[in-house]
């Protein structure tokens, strides 16, 4: 089977996956998928694209500016979604819908001052750390109401709600729990500061979207389920990458 025909079938059945956790959830059409495609090849992220998807999620910001021709060729949405340094923040101010991993005020400043030289305002989301993981990014839980309240005061940055990674479970309904609480958290923050409107979350990735969803998710990021060969194995060139 070729590249673009395994893509679309993998794409097909997340979706499906997608649409039947909304149909529990009782939020039909209330997910956005992103495809996170730090495992796709160039041809892989094409057949993505020629499938019908339009929110990618780019953890990288060299493989972002090796994809930005296809990006801009197809009217790709790109999503930033892994951890980003200040000294980078120029190269993609001009190419991303939203930046999802904020979670220090160096960094939003940083964005701000980029988005200000642009004319541009930047929708950001800020990346709680729920489990206190030490080797994952994010902010602690008790910090992030007072990033959010500094984000707030940046007048070329509007804060649309929050991102997490979380460490990995054995089930489904850990997932669930984990993210409910994050959730939890975001939405007490934003009523704190008397924010508009409701948060987006950006919550669950390959093995955990479902749950995800479940658990009120906005945006999932799916990367390897999309790229994985037809007898279900991953393929070992995208893992390795």
């Amino acid at each position: 089977m070729s590249s673009p025909e395994y893509i679309a079938q993998n794409l097909n059945v997340v979706r499906q996956e997608i649409a039947a956790a909304e149909q529990k959830a009782d939020r039909e059409g209330g997910t956005r998928m992103l495809a996170a495609v730090k495992y796709g090849s160039d041809e892989e992220l094409q057949a993505l694209l020629q499938a019908g998807v339009r929110d990618v999620g780019e953890n990288r910001v060299q493989q972002l500016l090796a994809h930005w021709p296809i990006y801009e060729a197809c009217g790709t949405r790109v999503h930033f979604i892994g951890t980003l340094q200040t000294n980078k923040v120029k190269y993609i101010i001009d190419k991303v819908a939203m930046i999802h991993s904020v979670d220090s005020l160096h960094l939003a400043e940083a964005i701000n001052r980029q988005a200000m030289q642009r004319e541009l305002v930047m929708d950001v989301l800020v990346e709680i750390n729920g489990a206190r993981e030490e080797a994952k990014s994010g902010i602690m839980p008790e910090e992030a109401a007072a990033l959010c309240r500094e984000i707030l005061q940046l007048t070329h940055l509007c804060l649309r709600g929050f991102m997490t990674m979380g460490p990995r479970f054995e089930d489904d309904d850990a997932y669930q729990r984990y993210f409910a609480s994050v959730k939890e958290i975001g939405d007490g923050i934003w009523r704190a500061l008397g924010i508009e409107g409701q948060p987006l979350y950006s919550m669950g990735m390959s093995e955990s979207f479902v749950p995800a969803i479940l658990a009120g998710a906005d945006m999932v990021r799916v990367g390897r389920r999309l790229f994985r060969l037809p007898d279900g194995a991953a393929n070992d060139q995208a893992e390795n990458r």
